[in-house]
């Protein structure tokens, strides 16, 4: 997030034609923690290189196939806060297409409520309503599907 509140999403295009707007992040390496995963990520896919990483807000449990050894993923989301507009990313244009991710731009919560866009999780547009008036939960939210 922005000091404004924006929240920066990226956007994945999958093969199978399914295409959404989520959080930036992806896997976490071997002997990598959920943390060191988060700067790597933010690095490699949107150029943010300096930033207050906040706690663990949402978690998120979503089972579908992509590729035979590959049907889901657990997700932790942290609250990021950044002062400075992202840089270049690390991954090229071409790593980046691997992963899926064909773009990213910030979105304000009246934009994310008003928006026809499918995003992830489903209910991202009231999750971060719930946060900006709430603040961080002292236990993270289970954010569905």
């Amino acid at each position: 997030m922005r000091p404004d509140d924006a929240v920066l999403l990226v956007h994945f295009e999958f093969p199978n034609g399914t295409r959404v707007w989520a959080a930036p992040g992806g896997g976490i390496e071997l002997g990598e923690s959920p943390e060191e995963a988060v700067r790597r990520e933010l690095a490699e896919e949107v150029g943010i290189h300096q930033f207050a990483l906040g706690p663990q807000i949402w978690t998120r449990t979503h089972l579908f196939a992509l590729a035979p050894e590959f049907d889901g993923q657990r997700e932790q989301v942290f609250l990021v806060r950044i002062d400075e507009e992202p840089g270049r990313p690390t991954m090229t244009d071409e790593e980046l297409r691997a992963e899926f991710v064909t773009g990213s731009r910030w979105w304000s919560a009246s934009e994310l409520a008003s928006s026809s866009e499918p995003f992830a999780p489903n209910r991202l547009p009231e999750l971060v309503s719930q946060l900006l008036t709430h603040g961080p939960p002292h236990v993270p939210w289970d954010a569905g599907v």
